[in-house]
């Protein structure tokens, strides 16, 4: 007991110290950049490895599928196709990846979410460098420090826990449903 009641300890300290008014200004405005994009035509693409792939893929589904009331679907994929990714690792390498997906479905206008923990994972830093050489904003959910992910993004929400990545990515998941429901709001679809 006393372990399961540490990690809720835990949980909600790392949610008090991100619950600050300079992240709340930097969600709001990855809410501007994402709904000015799906309100121009453009998308939302998001990757991540491991545990933030499925963050980018729930993100992702909950644009394109429902998210809490039913409304028009709204543009936003995943860059998580298995038989895709494995084609590219095979051919170009792990850290390619995301990029080859980048280069080949985005555009100009179009926003990235480039979720990692560390800031680090080199597949994600190649599609946020990727994003940029073609006109996309970067939008990052990133812990720690931020890593080299940090100077890429237009806007980078940092979750500053040096501990376990799971605590990082329960703060991400928030956040992610916060963007999902603030573009909801802005377009006028909620």
């Amino acid at each position: 007991m006393d372990k399961i009641k540490a990690e809720f300890t835990e949980m909600s300290a790392v949610l008090t110290t991100f619950a600050v008014e300079e992240n709340f200004i930097k969600i709001n405005k990855s809410i501007d950049l994402m709904g000015n994009a799906l309100h121009n035509g453009n998308r939302i693409l998001s990757c991540g490895n491991g545990g933030s792939m499925c963050d980018a893929m729930h993100f992702a589904e909950e644009l394109s599928g429902r998210f809490r009331k039913d409304r028009p679907a709204l543009a936003g994929m995943a860059l998580s196709d298995v038989g895709y990714l494995s084609c590219v690792a095979n051919d170009y390498g792990w850290e390619y990846v995301f990029a080859r997906g980048i280069e080949a479905f985005g555009q100009a206008g179009d926003v990235l979410l480039a979720i990692s923990t560390s800031g680090n994972s080199l597949n994600v830093l190649r599609a946020a460098e990727a994003a940029k050489r073609i006109g996309m904003h970067v939008v990052g959910l990133t812990g720690k420090d931020g890593g080299k992910l940090a100077r890429l993004c237009d806007v980078e929400i940092r979750v500053e826990h040096q501990g376990y990545a799971d605590r990082i990515q329960e703060i991400h998941i928030k956040i992610i449903h916060s963007l999902i429901g603030g573009i909801e709001r802005m377009l006028g679809i909620e």
